[in-house]
């Protein structure tokens, strides 16, 4: 066979290391050895002695996901292959989580991660149980964690002096060190007159770096069966 489709731009290539790579701009591949976890349905393909198993998330996080509509439905992934991961061509990218680091993320955004970090579901604190995305999974431990995005997120540098105000839409996550508050930007009468749809952002303070991806949450998608 001949074409474009065949050629080296798309074939893919012998493993180079172990472990979680990005295989294009919108697939990632984990050569597994033993243990990983990934978002349930995000495998597209696999390969080798591999054993795929629903992963709960404990009584606390079912209810956190029904009450808001959010949460972490992860997989299992046992034994020796490899596995490529992908949610609805959206772009990847892996986070490097070291001892002592704190990441926090939306776990929309989560696609796979080294069964060498711990995680747990946590309500953004200054927002109570005020809506939907607003409980998200900080994750700790030392291991590569695999996140989506649609289109390419933007890394804000935030600073004691200068706070970073976000659509509570199109937050991704952020970094340790960052406290976390509503900030309301209209007045009571601004929203009564139908205001400019921008009412309301989580506020973050400190030292550290938050993501945002270039679009607000789109509807839900119902899968195909």
């Amino acid at each position: 066979m001949k074409g474009d489709l065949f050629s080296s731009r798309h074939m893919v290539q012998p493993a180079s290391a172990p472990g979680m790579t990005v295989e294009n701009a919108t697939c990632i591949r984990y050569v597994v050895n033993g243990e990983m976890h990934a978002r349930q349905g995000s495998m597209i393909a696999h390969r080798g002695g591999l054993q795929f198993e629903r992963k709960g998330q404990g009584v606390g996080g079912m209810l956190k996901r029904a009450v808001t509509g959010e949460g972490l439905p992860l997989m299992a992934v046992r034994g020796q292959g490899e596995a490529w991961f992908a949610q609805e061509a959206q772009n990847c990218f892996i986070v490097q989580v070291e001892p002592g680091d704190e990441f926090t993320v939306n776990g929309r955004n989560v696609l796979c991660f080294d069964s060498t970090l711990s995680y747990r579901i946590s309500t953004v604190k200054g927002a109570g149980i005020t809506g939907g995305g607003l409980f998200n999974s900080v994750f700790t431990g030392h291991g590569l964690l695999g996140l989506v995005c649609e289109g390419y997120p933007l890394v804000l540098p935030v600073s004691p002096q200068e706070p970073v105000y976000v659509d509570t839409d199109a937050i991704v996550g952020w970094t340790a060190g960052l406290a976390t508050s509503l900030h309301r930007s209209q007045s009571f009468g601004s929203m009564l007159r139908g205001g400019s749809g921008e009412a309301v952002q989580l506020m973050l303070q400190g030292e550290g770096y938050v993501i945002v991806r270039p679009s607000e949450t789109t509807p839900h998608k119902p899968q195909q069966h």
